[in-house]
């Protein structure tokens, strides 16, 4: 990545616009194996080679117009934060598909009214095409869908359009959640706590956060040295679909883990946010920079599942709870889940329970 981009950046004569740099890139980067990226994988190579040309003073700033329906997006990202509440994680979500979904509609498009059934469902074929799974589809979908309900609302065009939108069907409990086994995850937890370099102190203390309390990686991005109650041993984490703070006891090795990284990895800087990137400009380490790091570490592992990254730490610790015999209720309120609905998968892979059941004798039903 860093190679591609110092290319482009001395093909431009020492700086180039985000605009230039994401058309190089287009044309230029491949995976290992030779194919291209996913749209979503290619937007976090582009957003890493962006802060890495701002951090060295080679981003320029753009001289374009604003994007098709940029005011329209913006007032519903607003709706989305103060209406609706939703986590800057599902927003920024959001806000990608539909970006993503204007820049394939066709030049004569000029207006939300112009945009039909039929530009909704090439695209989302079109992507079934590329290899989106069914889950993958309909969450894009539905995402194309709640804006153009509340485009409607908004007067901008007609409700026909989200009302006639298909989404794939999605069954009930159809996935069976994938994370690393126990043994997978201690060892993750040993490696980076071996490690002397600053990279891997700060990284450990973010796995050991992860795997012990299942935090998603948005609630680790958040945390601040305010979160961190050091005299009542005391983390506070702000759960964005709770929307109020959960409190938890600081368990002595996570605790430890992030005192380390605050002694002797941790920049001196006026920054709150706990996580910092390591070399200045210091800022506070993103969620997708988290998922990239436990992604890579698991890799280093040789962990191999379909999809590795922060949020199947978050399934391990929940298979974990589940395996000491803790109720689904126990396991929701550990996890900040808003409903039962999103604890019930994981009896899916309560093989002890299933066992059991699977040992009963029900002669006696017959």
């Amino acid at each position: 990545m860093l190679l591609t981009t110092a290319k482009a950046v001395h093909s431009e004569g020492g700086s180039i616009s985000s605009t230039r740099l994401s058309s190089l890139l287009g044309r230029r980067i491949r995976l290992g194996n030779g194919r291209r990226p996913s749209q979503h994988s290619a937007s976090l190579i582009r957003r890493f080679g962006e802060d890495w040309l701002r951090s060295i003073g080679a981003l320029l700033p753009d001289d374009v117009q604003p994007p098709w329906f940029a005011r329209e997006l913006g007032a519903f990202t607003e709706y989305m934060r103060v209406e609706r509440g939703l986590s800057p994680v599902t927003i920024a979500t959001r806000e990608e598909r539909m970006r993503w979904f204007f820049a394939s509609l066709p030049s004569r498009v000029r207006s939300l009214g112009d945009v039909t059934i039929g530009h909704i469902d090439t695209y989302l074929e079109r992507e079934a095409r590329r290899g989106w799974s069914r889950g993958s589809l309909h969450a894009l979908g539905s995402s194309i869908r709640s804006f153009f309900r509340y485009a409607a609302q908004q007067g901008w065009c007609s409700s026909s359009v989200a009302l006639g939108i298909d989404l794939p069907r999605l069954y009930a409990l159809g996935d069976v959640p994938k994370a690393p086994t126990i043994d997978e995850v201690n060892k993750l937890l040993e490696a980076s706590s071996a490690g002397n370099d600053l990279v891997t102190i700060r990284d450990h203390a973010i796995l050991s956060l992860l795997i012990h309390y299942g935090l998603r990686r948005g609630e680790v991005e958040r945390l601040t040295l305010d979160d961190i109650d050091w005299i009542a041993e005391t983390l506070h984490v702000m759960r964005p679909k709770l929307r109020r703070p959960q409190s938890y006891p600081l368990w002595a090795p996570v605790g430890e883990a992030i005192l380390r990284y605050l002694r002797e990895a941790r920049p001196l800087c006026a920054q709150r946010a706990v996580f910092l990137t390591i070399k200045a400009p210091y800022r506070p380490l993103s969620g997708a920079s988290i998922s990239a790091m436990v992604a890579m570490r698991l890799t280093q592992q040789g962990v191999k599942l379909s999809r590795v990254g922060a949020h199947c730490l978050r399934h391990a610790c929940a298979g974990q709870l589940m395996d000491a015999g803790f109720t689904l209720k126990q396991i929701a309120d550990h996890l900040g889940h808003r409903s039962m609905n999103s604890t019930r998968i994981y009896t899916k892979i309560d093989m002890q329970g299933l066992r059991q059941v699977a040992e009963l004798d029900l002669e006696a039903l017959l």
